[in-house]
């Protein structure tokens, strides 16, 4: 099918940081043919044609760090220390899941993408990738999917496996899934923490992961106990080991990466390690990442929502917002983590950061059909002095009117159109209510009962 977007300001994200004014955007199938001002574009007729009149055309969004599986648990992790967290909620919560609690969770997660202007997502490993690529092949995202690997630790039992075990887990799951749904469905193998993975699993992983010419997404440095942890059973903090292990590179995501070092910085600056920054997560719990820092490192810094009970909100555009004040406020200086840079950590450099920037987070000529709409004509987002600042520091989800992916529309004019909605959310009611109960999660009343 071929689209035609007319008549929007287009904000092309691309080498240049081209924007026009009023520009058109034409989509071939899943390709874009064309990117540039109304006056210059092809003529012809198109098979769907859109008038962005007034309104934003951007670059899919893309979302660095997103837990599908644990969408069902929204709220079950709200007012508590990280321990009990872990221990009296999530590790129940995953072990109890089920493939159609996945594939339910997945998709209603997958609504909420959809509704917050993102295309891509990278999910960060849960139980059943069958469950999650079902969902995303249906719903139409593109995204990275992983399952979360643990070979020691603490944990449910049924989670913490061989390593063997692990590896060939992750190998079976990139021949099975990686490249289906005409190549929106990429695999990468995800290493939980290191209170969990060996310096074996480390380095497996990560000659599996080059061996296939795919990434490997990890969490890093989340909290000082993980400092500690590292120092006491490895002899150095976090960075500092696995780069002595020789497992950092470009192809090496590491989230949430807050307790760092100076040092450490120059390490993930001097390897390309790029980043995924989750403000919201990150702020109930864990601290502040130096982005500032790493920024002016060179490092890739992307932005992520992190999981439901972490976070509540699976919305990119809030952690926009975040990003954009939180490093002002530690630093007291408007001037850092600017707008601009902002809108990057969504489009070009979380495209970057996923190795897939040669054809997604920018609207550039050849590369794949992913486009956002945003419609800025409401009152918490006029008037537009400076369009870019608000996009960060004004949008909100209702600003988002269509989204495209690979050429196919998956939302329009604020209606979902690849899947039933109420249906989804109908049985997401129903499947989370029975899991957290088959999971034995207690949680507190806030309020009396009659």
């Amino acid at each position: 099918m071929s689209v035609r977007i007319e008549h929007g300001m287009v904000v092309t994200m691309d080498q240049g940081l081209r924007v026009y004014d009023k520009g058109t955007v034409l989509l071939d199938e899943d390709r874009i043919s064309y990117v540039g001002s109304d006056e210059e574009a092809p003529q012809g007729l198109a098979d769907r044609t859109i008038d962005a009149s007034g309104r934003i055309v951007l670059p899919g969004l893309i979302n660095t760090h997103v837990h599908l599986s644990q969408q069902l648990g929204r709220g079950i992790g709200d007012d508590v220390s990280l321990l009990t967290w872990l221990h009296d909620r999530i590790w129940p919560y995953e072990a109890e899941m089920t493939y159609e609690d996945s594939y339910v969770s997945s998709l209603l997660c997958d609504l909420e993408l959809i509704r917050t202007g993102v295309t891509c997502f990278a999910e960060a490993g849960g139980q059943h990738v069958a469950g999650m690529a079902a969902a995303a092949e249906e719903i139409g995202l593109r995204g990275i999917l992983a399952r979360s690997i643990m070979d020691e630790g603490e944990g449910p039992a049924s989670m913490i496996e061989p390593t063997d075990q692990c590896i060939s887990i992750q190998e079976d799951l990139i021949e099975r899934f990686h490249g289906m749904a005409g190549g929106r469905i990429r695999v990468w193998p995800s290493c939980r923490t290191i209170f969990n993975c060996s310096d074996e699993l480390y380095l497996r992983t990560q000659e599996l992961a080059d061996r296939h010419g795919v990434g490997i997404h990890a969490h890093i440095a989340e909290i000082p106990d993980e400092i500690e942890f590292a120092k006491q059973t490895r002899g150095r903090s976090t960075v500092a080991h696995l780069d002595e292990l020789g497992v950092l590179g470009p192809n090496f995501l590491s989230v949430h990466t807050v307790w760092l070092t100076e040092s450490e910085l120059d390490i993930l600056a001097a390897r390309n390690v790029p980043v995924s920054h989750n403000p919201a997560a990150a702020m109930r719990v864990l601290g502040f990442a130096d982005v500032p820092g790493m920024l002016e490192r060179g490092i890739v810094v992307a932005l992520g929502t992190d999981g439901a009970p972490s976070n509540n909100r699976m919305n990119l555009i809030s952690e926009m917002y975040l990003a954009g004040l939180i490093h002002k406020g530690r630093k007291l200086d408007p001037q850092v983590v600017p707008a601009q840079e902002i809108l990057g950590m969504v489009t070009n450099r979380a495209a970057k950061a996923l190795l897939w920037d040669d054809e997604i987070g920018s609207l550039v000529e050849g590369t794949k059909a992913d486009v956002t709409i945003i419609e800025p004509r409401t009152p918490g987002m006029l008037p537009l002095h400076d369009p870019i600042a608000n996009l960060v520091y004004a949008m909100d989800t209702t600003n988002v009117s269509s989204v495209i992916v690979d050429g196919r529309i998956l939302l329009e004019d604020g209606v979902v159109q690849t899947v039933d909605e109420e249906a989804i959310l109908a049985e997401a009611r129903a499947r989370a209510k029975d899991l957290v109960k088959r999971a034995g999660i207690r949680l507190p009343r806030r309020f009396p009962s009659n």
